[in-house]
């Protein structure tokens, strides 16, 4: 297998160029469990960071496993799964919307609940503040 090509410039670092196949072996061989990504990047003469892009891009875009003939993976979190839930009636009940806000005091033995429309709400809170000093 053809794993890279180097392109020499004059005066120029060479740059290798690898396959998609070659990127696609090392992506895979670092899926398995138990093994050391600078490992695998050493013993095949790349640079761990690099690897590390190529594994990042795969899980991203999955690029590399449809080089050599795979179908990219999925990642099932990210996807909307739909659930059908069982309703009880419980779920069935709707909470009925209060249309003012209560305010329970008590203050020495004596209870007090004062009722404010929650179209309101910016005077009550005015209020509120007065009457906490």
């Amino acid at each position: 297998m053809y794993a890279m090509k180097q392109i020499e410039h004059a005066g120029r670092r060479r740059r290798r160029m690898h396959s998609p196949e070659f990127k696609a072996e090392l992506v895979l061989s670092c899926q398995q469990t138990g093994v050391s990504v600078a490992a695998i990047a050493m013993e095949h003469g790349i640079n761990p960071n690099l690897l590390r892009r190529w594994i990042t891009e795969h899980e991203r875009l999955g690029h590399h496993e449809t080089a050599i003939g795979h179908a990219p993976r999925r990642d099932v979190a990210a996807q909307f799964i739909p659930l059908q839930l069982a309703r009880s009636e419980a779920a069935q009940i709707k909470p009925i919307p209060r249309e003012d806000i209560a305010i329970e005091f008590e203050h020495n033995g004596l209870k007090a609940t004062v009722h404010w429309p929650m179209a309101q709400s910016e005077q009550c809170a005015t209020w509120l503040r007065a009457v906490m000093r």
